[in-house]
């Protein structure tokens, strides 16, 4: 098969899978089911079959919309970047639709769910493969309406209702930002398509100011929710367990990081400065809300905030390179290492939500982890493979966020020490929170009447496990990230000589600091021990956790609101009022004393015509 008609179905299998569900199985949630199952796992066969068939930078381009002299044009572009994305993507969201089959089984809007699965894996694709700014905005407001659907899929819940509305409208923000973007580079280049892009900035070419990508990074702001736009991730969570794992994993929220990869060629040093920054403080905020988590799915919210913020961080430090033989060498980009890490972390992070997906439903949705426990027994699946998850994500040597992660701490150590303490204080951090959750959910005795009787999952949710849990162990191997990713793994860092060493060291260092730390903390484990402890921390934390809430409820009710009612007074008495209803008074006025001049008698029509001789006469004998 041609690699442009593999491409071209990949794109259109879960658009035809969500078209048929919608418009023919809206009451067979069975039949729907597998059918959207059938389709991810076709355009799974297919996304692997592309990616080591070799076939790349293939012409693939149709034209959609033509205005005169501009034109929309779908145009696909699949390079080592796209196929490493499209790999990680169709794997994942493969095995988040097997899960949702065991995960979703009793549900009554079975069908409405899985549909909604298949438009988001068609919108996700979409920009994967896009060739241009354009088709790229177009997926990417897509990808927004259909997390709109699967966040607020159990509508009948207000939390779950708001937090969809939250999620949109947020995400309107940065687009917003994003469409400002994608207009200026239409306004400076006459082209969206990324080829062309490259080509226009290369040597000699036009130079970019900082305004036009720091606008385009609007649209990573929201997407993948960096402050201060990252409130609406948490909330997402009301969705269920595998809408949180499609969203939080390697999809919607890594979308972001992608398209800032897709558009590094126009990047400025200005701009990655701010990008770094943005990433750093999002990580180590997202971090600290994460330690006092309760609610095991918010945990990994927070801490998928504070990856993504590791991811956008190492976009932001750009190029390392040295000169050799009187040539500059590169020997690292930013991209590298984000897209690593971006291939990691939709491995382990889907596994741990699934995993933590396994345990809500063996223990009938309960998810306060001070009221689980005991699950290390009764559901061994699930506790091996969420071990292997944690494991990790916390850079356990040899695991794939070792590497990964090491490779973004490398890169901060010699752009940014600053940055790199921050990093590192970070990972401190994550593998508190997560051994401190591990610990809890896992080990001790059961703190609840649901966790005293759960048992382990069927075979449609404990296989994903066991798949995913082999890639968070084997994914980070440079030989395997290298197969995959082609000519972008030689972007990744690696550290040699004393560097590497150093690196390990504080790698190691960090990560059993914070483990064995959460691990002796957490030792009495039928109360949360840093609020026992230390409620001055603890208070602080909740209150740094809801500061960015209440300063956006503050906001909306005392500024935007008093501003809305500003705006409308404005609308309502000069506008409509003076200016609208003004002239339309005059103009009633002048009609009024126009008809009345037109009675229908003969006479009087004689009066006035002669009324108006004797006006003529006057005017031209000069008179009046």
């Amino acid at each position: 098969m041609p690699p442009v008609v593999s491409a071209y179905l990949i794109l259109l299998l879960p658009l035809l899978s969500a078209a048929v569900i919608s418009l023919f199985l809206r009451k067979q949630g069975t039949l729907a089911s597998w059918i959207s199952v059938g389709a991810a796992g076709a355009l799974a066969v297919l996304s692997l079959h592309l990616v080591f068939s070799g076939a790349r930078n293939f012409p693939a381009t149709l034209e959609w919309l033509r205005f005169g002299s501009f034109a929309v044009s779908l145009d696909l572009k699949f390079d080592d970047l796209a196929a490493l994305m499209l790999f990680v993507v169709s794997i994942v969201g493969f095995f988040i639709h097997l899960f949702s089959l065991g995960y979703m089984r009793d549900d009554a809007a079975k069908a409405r769910y899985f549909a909604g699965l298949s438009i988001f894996m068609f919108s996700m694709l979409g920009i994967v493969l896009a060739g241009n700014l354009f088709m790229i905005f177009v997926f990417w407001e897509l990808v927004g309406f259909s997390s709109y659907l699967l966040i607020g899929h159990w509508h009948e819940r207000p939390s779950a209702a708001d937090a969809a509305k939250k999620a949109f409208i947020v995400n309107r923000v940065g687009d917003f930002g994003f469409l400002l973007g994608i207009i200026w580079c239409y306004w400076i280049f006459g082209t969206t398509n990324l080829d062309a892009l490259a080509r226009a900035v290369g040597p000699g070419g036009v130079v970019v100011s900082a305004g036009l990508p720091l606008l385009l990074f609007c649209g990573a702001v929201g997407k993948s929710a960096q402050m201060p736009l990252h409130v609406w991730l948490p909330d997402a969570m009301e969705g269920p367990t595998p809408v949180s794992a499609l969203i939080h994993a390697a999809t919607m929220v890594a979308a972001g990081v992608y398209m800032l990869c897709r558009v590094n060629m126009l990047m400025v040093p200005e701009a990655l400065s701010v990008i770094a920054c943005v990433g750093t403080i999002t990580a180590f905020y997202a971090a600290l809300c994460a330690v006092v988590q309760r609610d095991i799915k918010r945990v990994l919210a927070y801490s998928t905030l504070s990856q993504l913020g590791y991811m956008i961080t190492a976009f932001g430090l750009g190029s390392l390179a040295q000169q050799h033989d009187g040539h500059n060498v590169v020997l690292a980009t930013g991209v590298g290492a984000a897209m690593f890490h971006l291939t990691t972390h939709g491995f382990f992070k889907a596994l741990l939500f699934l995993g933590a997906g396994s345990a809500i439903i063996a223990c009938h949705h309960e998810q306060d982890i001070f009221k689980l426990g005991g699950l290390r027994q009764k559901m061994p699946v699930t506790f091996w493979t969420f071990t292997a998850g944690v494991a990790a994500i916390i850079g356990l040597p040899g695991l794939a966020g070792f590497f990964s992660k090491d490779a973004i701490l490398y890169l901060a150590w010699e752009k940014n020490l600053g940055i790199f303490t921050m990093l590192a204080l970070t990972a401190v951090l994550t593998a508190f929170y997560m051994v401190r959750m591990w610990k809890l959910v896992f080990f001790g005795e059961p703190r609840g009447e649901a966790a005293a009787h759960a048992r382990e999952s069927g075979l449609f949710m404990t296989l994903p496990l066991v798949v995913l849990a082999a890639l968070s162990i084997v994914g980070g191997y440079t030989g395997v990230f290298d197969r995959l990713a082609g000519e972008l793994a030689s972007w990744v860092p690696k550290a040699e000589g004393s560097a590497h060493l150093i690196i390990l060291l504080i790698s190691l260092a960090v990560m059993l600091t914070g483990a064995v730390s959460a691990w002796l903390f957490y030792l009495p484990a039928a109360t949360d021990s840093l609020e026992t402890r230390l409620p001055l921390a603890f208070s602080g934390l909740m209150t740094l956790k809801e500061s960015f809430d209440s300063i956006y409820d503050y906001f909306v009710a005392k500024v935007q609101q008093r501003f809305a009612m500003l705006l409308n007074f404005f609308e309502q008495i000069f506008l409509a009022g003076l200016i609208v209803r003004g002239l339309a008074g005059v103009t009633g006025l002048v009609g009024l004393g126009l008809r009345a001049l037109h009675v229908g008698n003969l006479h009087a029509y004689v009066y006035w015509f002669l009324l108006g001789v004797v006006l003529l006469w006057g005017f031209a004998t000069g008179i009046f």
